[in-house]
């Protein structure tokens, strides 16, 4: 992988809250238009891997390099001006906002150097890719079912035209027709070029849609490569994708 083609570079990365260190040594690339997944068991470090990246938990040691430039001291308000943007396990979208101003708080920064007219065309245009969103543009987005507020979640990241979308457990909660609609929407988003780090339980499914993949396992990566091969791994196939997976390989 190139230097030029690397949005994202983590190098020695170790961080966790307090005295407890959660993440041990991460080494990670992504590449411009890659989607990248990230899966492992419950408590492996998934969601305080996204957190670190977005500015929200500070590392112990390590780097983290956007387009060549460190951004590991950076707060996560600066982070999401550069264009990484996080969707977070279980959605927080805005409850007492519409489903339309949640759209609209997704494009605030580019509001500063854009026309409103222009922001309002771009969030007709996802309400009518989102159809279920259509329908509930005027509903406060608390009183949205949890596949609705999902769906919310990503329009209103992609709206902020992310150059690396980095999503935590989209599937979480949400019923196999959701869950299905959600990765098909990644894998659209994938083919128009977007970077996307996906954290997922569901690696069969993960594993399915993106580029490459990282395990794992206790804070520390344990395998990485190519989709398919981590797929074909007996150790992946047995610890993460259970035997219904394997029966479909």
């Amino acid at each position: 992988m190139s230097l030029s083609s690397t949005i994202l570079e983590i190098a020695g990365l170790s961080a966790g809250y307090g005295h407890a260190p959660v993440l041990h040594d991460i080494n990670i690339s992504i590449a411009q238009g890659e989607m990248v997944a990230v899966i492992g068991a419950n408590g492996a470090g998934k969601t305080t891997l996204l957190r670190t990246i977005s500015g929200l938990i500070k590392p112990v040691a390590g780097e983290i390099r956007h387009a060549g430039r460190r951004i590991d001291a950076l707060t996560a308000p600066a982070i999401a001006r550069l264009g990484l943007l996080h969707v977070p396990e279980n959605r927080h979208v805005f409850p007492d906002q519409t489903t339309e101003d949640n759209l609209l708080l997704g494009a605030y920064m580019r509001l500063r150097m854009e026309s409103r007219a222009a922001i309002l065309r771009e969030v007709e245009e996802l309400l009518e890719r989102f159809s279920n969103l259509r329908e509930r543009r005027r509903s406060l987005a608390g009183v949205l079912s949890g596949g609705e507020q999902q769906m919310l979640a990503i329009a209103r990241a992609l709206i902020g035209k992310p150059k690396l979308l980095m999503l935590d457990e989209p599937s979480l909660g949400l019923a196999p027709a959701v869950v299905d609609q959600t990765f098909a929407i990644l894998m659209e988003e994938r083919a128009k070029g977007t970077t996307i780090l996906l954290v997922e339980q569901l690696a069969y499914q993960a594993l399915s849609i993106a580029d490459r993949g990282y395990v794992l396992n206790q804070g520390r990566i344990v395998m990485q490569g190519a989709s398919a091969t981590l797929r074909e791994q007996a150790d992946i196939r047995r610890a993460y994708l259970g035997t219904d997976a394997n029966a479909a390989l």
